[in-house]
Formats: C-alpha cells, structure tokens, sequence
C-alpha cells in the first residue's frame, strides 16, 4: 500500500522472497523490488546506501541469517545513522535446525550505536511502527517480528509512537510484568496467574528493545519490588538484563525470563519453553517462591 503510494519506498530482500511473503510485492511493484541474493551483508549496505540518497528502503530479512551482516548493521548503516528500516521476520524460540535459530539478534543489533529496534505486540503495532520508521529521518529502524502469524489486529495502538516510550497497559502495584513484542500475550497470561493469586501486576508493553524509559522504572520504585522481563530470545545480553541494570542500586528485584544461550536443533518449542521455564505456570511459580 505504501510502495503504491510512494515511488521511494522499495523492499530488499537477500534471495528469500517466499519466507518472507514477497513474491505478490515483486509482481505488483517490480521496479521497487531488489533481490540482491544469498548475500546479507550487501542488502543492508545497499539500503544504506539507498536511503542516503533519498529513497525509502525497508530490508527484509529471516532472523536466523541477519548476524551475516553484522558489520554492515554496524559500520555502513548505523555509522553513517541511515534512516533504512531492517525488518527480522520469524524472530524468537522456534523448532527450527540449528542453522537457522532466531534467538540471538536481540544482543547481535540492540547494542550497536543510533540503531532503534522494535518489538510490536500486535499487527496494529506492526503497521503503527512501520509509519513511524518511514516518516522519520533521524535514526536506522529496525522491526523485530515473532514467528509465525503476528498477534490478530487490534484496535489502533492508543499511545502514540515516541522514542524509548513504553506503554502501561494496566495499572497495579508490587511485581511489574514487561512482556516484549511476541511475548507481551504471554506477559498477559502471567499477569491473569498473579491475579488468581491476590496480586493486581502492573502490565506495560516495552515496544523498545533499545533504550529505557526510565521515568517509567523510576516510577515503579515506589510501588513494586519486583519486576519481571519476558523477551523470546536468549537472556544473555537481552533486553532484561538492560531492566536489570537499570535497577541495580535501587530496591526491586528483577527476574529475566527469555531463552538459554545454546544452540538446539529441530526441539519442539513447547519442550524449549518447559526448559527454559517460559510457561506461565512456571514463571508465576518461580516469582511467588
């Protein structure tokens, strides 16, 4: 709908146009498509490129292979703060083979300078920051997408879309439950659990993987001393540990839940999420302890 609208805006996409839902865009608008083959690293450089000079690039790539292009995320997108959009499309814990796991970009991109990376909760979100990182001019968007379908569309995010801004979603008080971009359905899961228990969880969808909105936690020390992270990607230099940092000196303590940093090859997610203690029984379990 975009593209049709605006000749600037064109997909890059490195030789993956079926994963990624393509092949009707590349029909309908060839001249604003490029397929730049199996080769990562020059699609990111080339939207780079691209959006230096003018046009509206959104790169589209399979999470498992972004970290091919790490160099290029770092030194010719982020260097040169290219306003391009990244899309990873199927990120997080999957049954997938070990070379193709979607776990580790969230440490791979969300410490790299002027980079701003996404996590929506929903299709309504996933449109909202895809107008967002279009209109802007000022910072590299990058959009995490979960795998399999996105969470059904909703009504239009209320919050509007501001820089390092999370939303509360429901108001209470004790133990916070911040629930990133595909995992904000099981945040709410959690949530409902505590209430079975007596305990009202304050609910808030981060939206950024990079940067924190710390008028929100500073907020929260007064009324909780307990905050939980969900992120569907390994712990290890993920998203909660940014929250747990944060709070370090201060009296909350913080529980990241997210994946074991390993390798795995073709489990079931069901039994990756027992491992690692992702259900939601599991998670309300470990908190009340």
């Amino acid at each position: 709908q975009k593209a049709a609208a605006d000749s600037k805006i064109v997909a890059i996409n490195a030789a993956t146009p079926g994963a990624l839902a393509l092949r009707g865009f590349r029909e309908r608008r060839p001249r604003q498509y490029f397929d730049v083959g199996i080769a990562e690293q020059h699609a990111v450089a080339f939207a780079s490129a691209m959006a230096k000079g003018g046009a509206r690039p959104v790169a589209l790539f399979y999470g498992g292979f972004i970290q091919r292009a790490y160099d290029q995320l770092s030194q010719d997108l982020c260097l040169n703060n290219s306003p391009a959009v990244i899309v990873i499309e199927s990120a997080g814990i999957s049954s997938m083979d070990c070379t193709h796991l979607s776990v580790f970009d969230i440490p791979l991109m969300a410490n790299i300078p002027n980079l701003v990376y996404l996590a929506p909760a929903c299709e309504a979100e996933t449109r909202q920051m895809l107008d967002w990182a279009l209109a802007q001019n000022e910072h590299p968007v990058a959009i995490r997408l979960p795998g399999g379908a996105v969470p059904a569309l909703q009504n239009d995010p209320a919050a509007p879309l501001e820089l390092n801004k999370y939303v509360p979603v429901k108001a209470g008080s004790k133990i916070a439950v911040l629930g990133l971009g595909g995992f904000f359905a099981l945040a709410e899961q959690v949530a409902g659990k505590l209430l079975e228990h007596g305990i009202k969880a304050t609910l808030i969808n981060p939206r950024f993987i990079t940067g924190l909105d710390e008028e929100l936690l500073n907020h929260l020390v007064a009324s909780h001393d307990t905050v939980i992270t969900l992120e569907d990607g390994v712990v290890d230099g993920g998203f909660g540990e940014k929250i747990a940092r944060f709070y370090g000196d201060k009296p909350v303590k913080v529980y990241n839940f997210g994946a074991k940093k390993e390798f795995t090859d073709r489990v079931p997610v069901e039994e990756l999420y027992r491992r690692y203690e992702l259900t939601p029984e599991q998670i309300v379990a470990r908190v009340l302890a």
